[in-house]
């Protein structure tokens, strides 16, 4: 029983590193990239795919956590994952990365990207904003909004394309119980914060892309 506690807090952390909020847009245009290399989209050139993945990752991942370790090179001597618990410590890396989806929409805009590259970013905007206001009362869990917010995009992006999801969405759900699961064992968060972040992460996502 130990070992499968272990194994899962181990694994919850490893994806963590990958599913973090900061990540999301890169993963879902990934995901959304794998899904339809049998669509028109695969006859895109290569350069053209790799710049606007370089342009999301720059904006939505580099730059800002760029300002964040600067920040808190600045002014911290220690940052912790106690004292990244802390509300007016939390606010700090969602502040840079709105600033850095901003840019990133306004740039791929100008690039006149495919709408469908803009909508994720969009929506991956409108999870962040929701757990930022959230925030503020209750210690809500990004990750799962994250991973919740990658089930709403399929689940959005299956409906407008008209490809079947079930398969992707299973893969989705066992990441979202790995991370779940683990962030509870920790007591980083507890049942109620975990569900409602995926919740919100999939409604707001899936939302923001069938709306935009």
């Amino acid at each position: 029983m130990k070992i499968g506690r272990k194994s899962i807090i181990y694994t919850a952390r490893l994806v963590s590193l990958v599913l973090t909020s900061f990540y999301l847009p890169l993963v879902c245009v990934l995901v959304l990239t794998a899904l339809f290399t049998m669509s028109y989209l695969s006859l895109l050139p290569l350069p053209y795919k790799l710049m606007v993945l370089a342009v999301v990752v720059f904006f939505t991942i580099a730059l800002p956590m760029f300002f964040v370790i600067t920040h808190l090179a600045m002014r911290l001597e220690q940052w912790t994952a106690r004292e990244l618990g802390q509300k007016h410590l939390r606010m700090v890396p969602y502040a840079f990365s709105l600033a850095g989806y901003g840019a990133c929409v306004w740039v791929l805009h100008s690039m006149n990207v495919f709408h469908f590259i803009l909508s994720i970013v969009i929506a991956t905007m409108v999870v962040q904003v929701a757990c930022t206001i959230i925030n503020i009362w209750w210690n809500i869990s990004t990750h799962t909004a994250a991973i919740g917010g990658i089930a709403g995009a399929l689940v959005a992006f299956a409906e407008i394309l008209g490809f079947n999801p079930v398969w992707w969405l299973c893969a989705t759900l066992l990441v979202a119980g790995i991370l779940g699961s683990g962030s509870m064992m920790v007591r980083q968060h507890t049942l109620p914060q975990v569900v409602a972040g995926f919740g919100i992460g999939f409604f707001c996502a899936g939302a923001g892309i069938l709306i935009f």
